[in-house]
């Protein structure tokens, strides 16, 4: 699926099949143990790269800090689906009761505030689960049906017993040679340049 080779003595190049003019598209470093991943990714934050991610196989508790990941805005987008099903389900209410099919009922009001609640209620729990679910999956990017990262053998391992970080061709401080001396000071036992 991949052929392998040895371009320079710092790290391993992965190529994808039949590619005519690779091109780098992510680095791959690998880190034995979660503290080593902890001050390394500490150091990547602190070089001022901005595309790269860390990944384990576990949760590693405090490692979101160690990278600098600001809070997203998720709770937000939450929020306002939830916000837009209750006035919704209250503006619909009183459109449907007290304007458009007015019909009197025991004497009691056209529109009235705690009968509306149940239908507000639970618009208010499914657009906030759809914002929550919609945002979850635009935040992240996916779906994503294929990921240069799967090409290495080696990063099977992320699911098991070993710490990597991918940094992605994309930032602007990407530069194979220079970013796996980096990588290799800081740590890593072992690193892969992934071509497309």
């Amino acid at each position: 699926m991949s052929d392998s080779n040895h371009t320079e003595s710092e790290f391993e190049t992965i190529t994808a099949e039949g590619s005519e003019n690779p091109q780098p598209v992510l680095i791959l470093a690998e880190f034995e143990t979660a503290d080593e991943l902890m001050s390394a990714a500490e150091k990547v934050r602190d070089e001022g790269f901005k595309r790269w991610d860390c990944h384990t196989p576990y949760p590693v508790h405090g490692l979101d800090g160690a990278m600098g990941i600001r809070p997203t805005i998720l709770p937000w987008l939450v929020l306002g689906g939830g916000m837009t099903g209750f006035v919704g389900g209250l503006v619909m209410q009183g459109w449907m009761n007290g304007v458009d099919y007015k019909f009197l009922i025991s004497g009691k009001p056209f529109f009235s505030i705690p009968a509306s609640i149940p239908v507000a209620f639970e618009l208010t729990i499914l657009l906030s689960a759809f914002g929550a679910f919609g945002g979850m999956l635009a935040l992240n990017g996916l779906p994503k049906m294929f990921n240069p990262l799967f090409r290495s053998d080696r990063f099977r391992r992320a699911t098991a017993d070993r710490f990597f970080i991918s940094i992605e061709a994309r930032d602007r401080r990407f530069d194979a040679p220079a970013n796996a001396r980096f990588l290799r000071d800081i740590g890593a036992n072992a690193i892969e340049v992934i071509e497309e």
